[in-house]
């Protein structure tokens, strides 16, 4: 009979994590999780090539990490960040912000040279 072995995710503390998130930005992700049939292990933020400058932020909801990702905690909330995307978001700080024109994540990174002008993509 075979067996198998679960491995912990390890986690993070927050207080050792390179990137941040914000009261408001973990309020909002749990907020929409909540949404989400099966509910969702955790939040992948990343960085992908695209847009006019070359890199985008990239959010998604997973039901595992990945052998290779860190893991951070949140308050609770477990965020999951490939080791590529780690090089570009040390220091970033993930908020959610509502205003008269719009509503969304903002990411303020201090890696970032310059970004297009549309505001979806940046250079580092």
């Amino acid at each position: 009979m075979a067996t198998t072995t679960v491995m912990p995710i390890e986690t993070t503390e927050v207080r050792k994590a390179p990137l941040s998130l914000t009261d408001t930005a973990v309020g909002k992700v749990r907020e929409i999780m909540a949404t989400q049939d099966p509910l969702p292990a955790g939040l992948r933020i990343g960085v992908v090539g695209g847009g006019c400058s070359g890199f985008q932020y990239s959010m998604s909801f997973e039901n595992q990490s990945g052998m290779m990702d860190k893991v951070f905690s949140f308050d609770g909330l477990k965020v999951f960040v490939d080791a590529t995307s780690l090089m570009y978001l040390n220091g970033c700080v993930v908020d959610y912000v509502e205003t008269l024109e719009a509503a969304g994540f903002k990411f303020e990174n201090p890696n970032t040279k310059s970004t297009c002008g549309c505001g979806s993509s940046f250079s580092v």
